[in-house]
């Protein structure tokens, strides 16, 4: 039930016609309280779509009562026209939420509704129909309508990408929730990766509680993949907390909860990344510290000959080599090592064990790699370059 799995939520997602092929494209997410809380992390390019600009000013208020998020559009790069769209949706859905009778919290406003949009960059979304849209899915919400949700936000994603948490024994009152849905296939790199995520609890925390948690769990989850190394305008990540179960969580154990499901849903993103035929995990280990480790994996993980190297199934570990040497991180060449599927095939900045030993005809690839310089580590998630990706991308616009 992914986002719907909290108590306090409903969702719909339904085909507005924003998309020439009929899928659905429309979705919206209701938090029905009692409590209205919520965060978010957004895109760090400069350059940012007009929902990202609209979410951040609605977030400072710390509080979300709904949000629409739509694919088939970007509204990026669209001008005062696009940011007057974006507030036309808002305006749109609160206006909708009031007829329906959706008022538990006291009514609906813009200022408490997040927009997210997905899809090509530089063209205006089709007002004439996002804003009918948006009176369909209010007359199909439901807490059963996560799954639908999920998948109305799917651009080039080949499947919905739903998780859950649940933490305790809801059923005798001591338990609480955390759901979520997401969208990405191409354009993960870290700031976040190209992907719109929805977050629900229904854990009884205010928004600077939520926004500790979400972000320490973005850091090491959303932050750490890195499929083409392309970073999208309107990267979003909201997390909305109801307050239903009336359970107010220790906070460890609520970043933890948060950081498993997006965890969950990183590693989906990279599963489903546009015409990968390989997930490569990097795994840096013995940095000086963790921004070294973190550098070095990157470096790893953007590194064009080596992905199409881990395509053609070829440990390649001078590739591997190469990258770290384009890094800051502390090191010395002449202890550097290398295991690849667990083959130590470079030790000391030189040959290793013999290469013909790492088998990598399955779909995970491990890459270790030891910087002998501490005891500081990170893990970093990407996939391999095949001629699937250059072709998806080509004909993307089309």
């Amino acid at each position: 039930m992914s986002i719907t799995a909290a108590k306090g939520f409903t969702a719909a997602g339904i085909a507005a016609g924003i998309k020439e092929n009929g899928n659905p494209d429309l979705a919206l997410v209701v938090n029905t309280g009692p409590r209205l809380a919520a965060a978010g992390v957004f895109t760090s390019n400069r350059v940012k779509a007009a929902p990202v600009l609209w979410s951040e000013q609605v977030l400072k208020g710390g509080q979300l009562s709904a949000v629409v998020l739509n694919s088939g559009g970007a509204n990026a790069c669209t001008g005062p026209k696009g940011f007057q769209d974006t507030h036309a949706t808002a305006e749109k859905v609160a206006a909708s939420l009031n007829t329906a009778g959706y008022d538990e919290t006291g009514g609906h406003d813009a200022g408490t509704v997040a927009v997210c949009s997905t899809g090509l960059i530089g063209l205006l979304l089709p007002m004439d129909k996002v804003l009918p849209g948006v009176d369909k899915a209010v007359a199909q919400l439901s807490p059963h309508g996560g799954e639908k949700a999920a998948i109305a936000i799917k651009t080039t994603d080949s499947v919905h990408k739903t998780a859950q948490v649940t933490v305790g024994d809801t059923q005798a009152g001591g338990g609480w929730t955390v759901g979520g849905m997401a969208k990405g296939a191409g354009m993960l790199a870290p700031g976040l990766a190209t992907m719109l995520v929805v977050l629900t609890t229904d854990a009884d925390l205010p928004a600077e509680d939520l926004d500790a948690a979400l972000r320490s769990a973005t850091r090491t989850t959303f932050d750490r993949v890195d499929s083409d190394g392309c970073m999208s305008t309107n990267d979003t990540v909201l997390l909305l907390a109801s307050g239903a179960s009336g359970v107010v969580p220790e906070k460890d154990a609520f970043t933890e909860a948060v950081r498993t499901v997006c965890d969950d849903l990183a590693r989906q993103l990279i599963g489903d990344a546009e015409g990968a035929s390989k997930e490569i995990r990097i795994e840096v280990i013995n940095a000086a510290n963790e921004d070294d480790a973190v550098e070095v994996g990157r470096s790893i993980a953007g590194n064009n000959l080596l992905k199409c190297a881990v395509h053609g199934e070829d440990p390649n570990w001078g590739r591997v080599l190469s990258a770290i040497g384009t890094t800051s991180a502390a090191f010395e060449p002449d202890r550097l090592n290398v295991a690849i599927n667990d083959v130590w095939v470079c030790k000391n900045g030189s040959f290793g064990e013999d290469r013909e030993l790492v088998d990598m005809r399955y779909r995970e690839v491990r890459i270790t790699a030891d910087l002998a310089a501490g005891d500081a580590s990170a893990v970093i998630w990407s996939n391999d370059l095949t001629a699937d990706y250059v072709h998806e991308n080509s004909a993307y616009s089309s």
